[in-house]
């Protein structure tokens, strides 16, 4: 369980905790399977190929989906997720699979946020975050914002 944030525990520029992410084409498989989301640029080589996107991508709800959760995980579950967009600005490539539970070396992607408004409305304590998935270049491929309501110690 994650340690309980509060809001006067948090300043402007302050940083969400990061959270490591690695993709592989296992899992674009099970996430196809529990989203529904069976779009062939996820799993198939020719298919992608064809299509221009060279290889398989990384599903966009998925990325969206660890932005989320490393809001989540960074608010405790006292704390709530108000608002949340995001866009998908660039495409990220999955792993291969060494074996059928391990992938091969290689990208790691980190979901980064930073705070950049701190703010009380009516009786709630808001926090506003500039959010991203960043790929192993350095490059942030998904952005987004995020508001925040957290538990005041006062």
């Amino acid at each position: 369980m994650a340690k309980q944030l509060f809001w006067e525990d948090v300043e402007v520029d302050s940083e969400v905790t990061p959270l490591p992410k690695v993709a592989t084409r296992q899992m674009m498989v099970k996430w196809a399977g529990a989203s529904g989301d069976f779009n062939p640029l996820h799993y198939d080589d020719s298919f992608a190929e064809a299509s221009g996107v060279g290889k398989p991508i990384v599903h966009g709800a998925l990325k969206r989906a660890w932005l989320i959760q490393l809001m989540t995980d960074w608010i405790g579950d006292q704390g709530t997720l108000k608002k949340f967009a995001c866009q998908y600005r660039a495409m990220d490539y999955p792993r291969l699979m060494k074996t059928t539970s391990e992938p091969h070396e290689g990208e790691t992607w980190w979901c980064k946020g930073k705070v950049t408004k701190k703010y009380v409305e009516g009786d709630e304590h808001l926090v506003d975050c500039e959010i991203g998935v960043e790929n192993g270049k350095g490059e942030v491929t998904t952005p987004g914002t995020a508001t925040v309501i957290l538990p005041s110690r006062g």
